[in-house]
């Protein structure tokens, strides 16, 4: 239940969230997934509209103005919007509407979202028949900081106010005032075009097995297979001299460029495969980060090497930074924090070969072996 008055017993606190703040990821039931991964929306504007409910005028008025007067506004490109309500009559009633693209709604009846951005306070559970809320608007720019704030107006004047004001934003691309580059390294000439083509030969001879993902469920690590997210195949290496010829390679020219530009030294790497994404399988990956499980917490920084450049599209791209993506040139490496949100773009003709590692140290090792107690029987465990 919404009540404007404060509790008798407890003063209510608010987090506070200002221009300027990153604001906190989150995952919460939604109209589209019933676990969204906040983080994956970076890219574009994001407006988050805490209606709260829209069971009475103000909330009413308020859905309206995004659902059908300004629906335009939002296509997923330039700017996206989520209506966050507390009110589970909301979704039974259909009051709050998924309209594809543009806008979604998440269903935050435990208050964890209203209580990370200072709609609810965190200091009154939810569970309480009178939980005092905040109204208000929070426009965040393609990195997920908070970008402007307007608060609910008695006489629903925020609401004009805030589409004016995305009308007025300047391009995705160039929401900072000018382009941003995606924090990355461009190491050419890793691999010699003749190892290159060593790498390729060995996939062609053996084939690929089809590539999942990790995914978080129940509190562990678990390989998931979805075609809509991610579509490759994967030849894994296990000759041991050529391990140590990959090794080799990494150590004595991606390694000090690393330690140079991210004052890290790297001594441990994860995984020696080489990758394909096929036109003819619709090979992509879809935005995600590389480090957001139990059993990837470890990984610092990921390395991409295309191994060719006889292809379309499979490029890769870093949506909080803009639209621009990189196509290393064959031998060439595209090193990347792993945090950062990534994705690459679908295959429209040919094959992409790549070889795709993480790279990590010896506190990391630590790490990752501490998280085996968090992995799934089908995700192998791991020993220092």
């Amino acid at each position: 239940m919404i009540d404007s008055a404060a509790s008798e017993t407890v003063q209510p606190a608010y987090r506070i969230l200002q221009a300027g703040d990153p604001v906190p990821w989150f995952k919460q039931n939604s109209t589209s997934n019933p676990r969204f991964s906040f983080d994956t929306v970076a890219g574009r504007y994001i407006v988050l509209c805490f209606y709260g409910t829209g069971s009475d005028e103000i909330g009413s008025a308020t859905l309206a103005s995004f659902q059908e007067t300004h629906r335009d506004l939002f296509d997923d490109d330039r700017i996206a919007i989520f209506g966050v309500s507390v009110d589970p009559s909301d979704e039974a009633e259909a009051r709050a509407k998924q309209v594809i693209p543009g806008i979604r709604h998440f269903w935050d009846f435990d208050g964890a979202i209203g209580r990370l951005y200072g709609a609810l306070p965190r200091n009154i559970s939810p569970e309480q028949s009178q939980v005092p809320i905040r109204r208000f608007w929070m426009v965040l720019n393609p990195t997920l900081r908070v970008r402007a704030m307007f608060p609910f107006e008695p006489d629903g004047s925020d609401r004009e106010k805030v589409m004016a004001y995305l009308r007025d934003l300047p391009p995705v691309d160039r929401f900072a005032g000018f382009e941003i580059p995606a924090p990355v390294l461009v190491i050419p000439d890793v691999f010699e075009p003749e190892f290159c083509r060593h790498l390729i030969g060995l996939y062609e001879q053996h084939g690929g097995q089809e590539s999942g993902f990790m995914r978080e469920v129940d509190g562990k690590t678990v390989a998931a297979h979805d075609p809509n997210h991610k579509r490759r195949k994967d030849y894994t290496i296990e000759d041991p001299n050529l391990i140590r010829q990959v090794q080799h390679r990494i150590i004595r020219r991606i390694n000090p460029e690393i330690e140079r530009v991210h004052f890290f030294k790297p001594t441990r790497m994860e995984r020696y495969i080489v990758s394909c994404y096929a036109a003819e399988d619709g090979g992509h990956f879809r935005a995600h980060r590389d480090n957001t499980t139990s059993g990837t917490a470890h990984r610092h920084f990921a390395v991409s090497i295309n191994l060719n450049d006889d292809f379309d599209g499979g490029e890769v791209s870093f949506p909080e930074y803009g639209s621009r993506s990189y196509k290393a040139s064959p031998g060439g490496a595209v090193v990347f924090s792993c945090p950062l949100l990534h994705a690459v773009s679908r295959v429209t003709e040919g094959r992409r070969f790549a070889f795709l590692p993480f790279l990590y140290d010896e506190e990391a090792a630590r790490i990752r072996e501490a998280n085996n107690a968090h992995l799934s029987e089908d995700v192998g465990a791991y020993k220092a």
